[in-house]
């Protein structure tokens, strides 16, 4: 099994469902500029598996997700400003369990 992830910068995301969609791409010397960006974190099948959102340069949420076989997301923790992280579970279709 292959363990590479692949890091990319966004401007946003889009949609309210997990795992949030992360849009408009930016090149990693485009981030120096920015005082707010999304750092995504793909797994080697190109899968979202988590994001840190940056904000003058501190990190002010974190999401990393966990998928099962199917694809279906199978758990989100989210870590807030606050340190404070909540932990959602999928059943394997992917509804909250």
């Amino acid at each position: 099994m292959n363990n590479k992830q692949t890091t990319r910068y966004f401007v946003t995301y889009s949609g309210v469902k997990l795992p949030f969609n992360l849009v408009t791409e930016l090149q990693e010397h485009e981030v120096q500029n920015r005082n707010t960006f999304f750092k995504g974190y793909f797994n080697a099948s190109g899968r979202l598996s988590g994001f840190d959102k940056l904000a003058y340069g501190d990190i002010e949420l974190q999401h990393r997700y966990s998928y099962h076989a199917n694809g279906k997301l199978s758990a989100a923790e989210i870590t807030d400003i606050d340190g404070e992280v909540t932990m959602l579970v999928f059943d394997m279709e992917g509804s909250p369990a």
